[in-house]
């Protein structure tokens, strides 16, 4: 596999992202070198001894520079939402790929849609939430694409990553494939595409459980797997590779800073930063041990309720995949493991107190006190009990349900995911979660408001945002390391999810 930027570019890349060549330090480690990355960097390494030496018209003139993905579409804002959805299919679907010597970008077989703008490749656990608007628009070929590559990935490489670059290869994202397997099972009423998936779904099985042999109460964390009791195995957010994001080289050079001078080295800090990525869920204060302080990030202290939830979808799945083919023993050790699970959840994320969903921080040994939207992935896997499900349904009306939707946290900390932003996925999950307890009146209410928010942004904008300020639809979102991007895969295909469930 092709190095990362930062290794293949060495000094070059070290001075293009500290120099702040580009405003995003993304778009250096997109470009695609126009001749071999070595020639490239030996050249540098003599011009830029050179009296004069520009290192911007050095890049341009060495590297092809990304675009932003439908940048240049002009949208009708005549049109409904849905119709200008659907029109802007095709502007986000890339082809397969052509292998690039030196590009970061990891060829996939089939042709696939990626979210717009900044984003112009795959990335894991989006690609859900759009499967779930191709579906509505009849683009069952499409899921089916995106699923081989999937299945690519998970079986050449052994796991599915953050996404097609060489720099996301360290990390995944939240395991999201046994739910699409199952999406495109009902979207062509194929049943036996589970079992033709089954072996793509035992490799993500056995990425996440990684070490799970390795863990006791002595040694209680092996990459991704917890020890959080005697015979209790859940999971968290990992990354192996406890260095700066090439993606985000600057930004984290400039934190170490701050983080050193609250006592944290910075391996421990870019670990921290990196199994945050994996969440998706970069950044919030779901994450910090100070909800104002991004230095202060311990992810992967935290044994997450949402990934624990999807772990179970997972091998629910593993074992519905080999009963269909008749072979349920093959299947039982994942069922049973599915049963233990549940039974963990129960045990270790609920708080009778809050009467929600915490997260669990192993180290600590005690629940996170953060309330967030991931309390709700219980519900959406039919996971609480009716009287937690209550009890959970009351908390997200009282506090959560804002004039545009749900928001996903309760601090306003300046970070992304945080208040007073709304995200489509989360959206998507609340919406099912409320709707699989039969609490449908609330189900509706955030649905509309979330519908109406991005119906308002379109007629005002032409887009369909990224995220959405679902606390004030007068200001625009805040927070993170990027501005607010358009396009926007996820926020499409929940749109057309939530706008086809206007019939309910």
């Amino acid at each position: 596999m092709t190095p990362t930027p930062d290794i293949l570019f060495g000094e070059l890349f070290r001075d293009v992202q500290l120099g702040r060549v580009f405003p995003d330090s993304k778009t250096f480690v997109d470009c695609i070198p126009k001749a071999a990355p070595e020639t490239i960097l030996a050249e540098y390494l003599t011009e830029k001894q050179q009296p004069g030496f520009d290192l911007s018209a050095f890049v341009r003139t060495h590297f092809e520079l990304p675009g932003q993905v439908a940048s240049d579409y002009v949208s009708d804002t005549t049109l409904s939402t849905a119709e200008h959805i659907d029109r802007l299919w095709d502007r986000l679907t890339r082809p397969a790929d052509v292998p690039v010597p030196g590009d970061s970008r990891v060829p996939l077989p089939h042709p696939y849609v990626v979210p717009g703008g900044r984003f112009r490749e795959i990335f894991y656990w989006d690609s859900y939430f759009t499967m779930l608007g191709l579906k509505e628009a009849g683009r069952t070929d499409q899921i089916w694409q995106m699923l081989q590559n999937f299945y690519h990935l998970a079986n050449s490489l052994g796991f599915i990553p953050n996404g097609n670059r060489t720099y996301f290869l360290s990390r995944s994202q939240p395991p999201f494939y046994a739910l699409m397997v199952n999406l495109l099972a009902e979207a062509t009423s194929e049943p036996i595409i589970k079992f033709e998936h089954v072996s793509a779904l035992q490799q993500e099985y056995k990425f996440w459980m990684a070490g799970a042999d390795q863990v006791d109460e002595h040694t209680p964390a092996y990459r991704r797997v917890v020890a959080v009791g005697e015979n209790i195995i859940l999971n968290r957010y990992w990354d192996d590779t406890p260095t700066p994001r090439p993606e985000a080289y600057r930004q984290e050079i400039e934190l170490t800073f701050e983080a050193e001078a609250l006592g944290v080295a910075p391996e421990i800090l870019y670990t921290h930063i990196r199994a945050a990525c994996e969440s998706g869920w970069d950044f919030s204060s779901r994450w910090f041990a100070d909800p104002h302080k991004l230095a202060t990030i311990h992810t992967a202290d935290i044994v997450p309720i949402d990934l624990n939830c999807l772990l179970f979808s997972l091998e629910t799945t593993i074992s519905d995949a080999w009963g269909q083919v008749g072979h349920a023993d093959v299947g039982q050790p994942h069922q049973e493991a599915a049963t233990l699970r549940r039974t963990h959840i129960q045990n270790t994320f609920w708080n009778d107190e809050t009467g929600f969903f915490h997260d669990y921080d192993f180290v600590k040994k005690q629940q996170t006190p953060a309330l967030t939207l991931a309390g709700v992935f219980p519900l959406f896997f039919n996971l609480a009990t009716p009287e937690q499900a209550a009890r959970v349904h009351d908390r997200l009306k009282t506090d959560f349900l804002q004039p545009g939707g749900w928001v996903t946290t309760l601090v306003n900390s300046g970070q992304q995911w945080d208040w007073p932003n709304g995200w489509a996925p989360l959206q998507w999950i609340v919406y099912e979660g409320l709707m699989n307890y039969g609490f449908t009146e609330t189900a509706h209410e955030g649905r509309d408001r979330w519908l109406a928010l991005n119906d308002k942004v379109f007629k005002a904008t032409g887009k369909m945002m990224e995220k959405y300020n679902v606390v004030d639809a007068a200001l625009t979102t805040g927070g993170g390391e990027y501005p607010n991007q358009d396009g926007f895969g996820w926020t499409n295909g929940v749109y057309l999810a939530l706008n086809d469930r206007m019939v309910e």
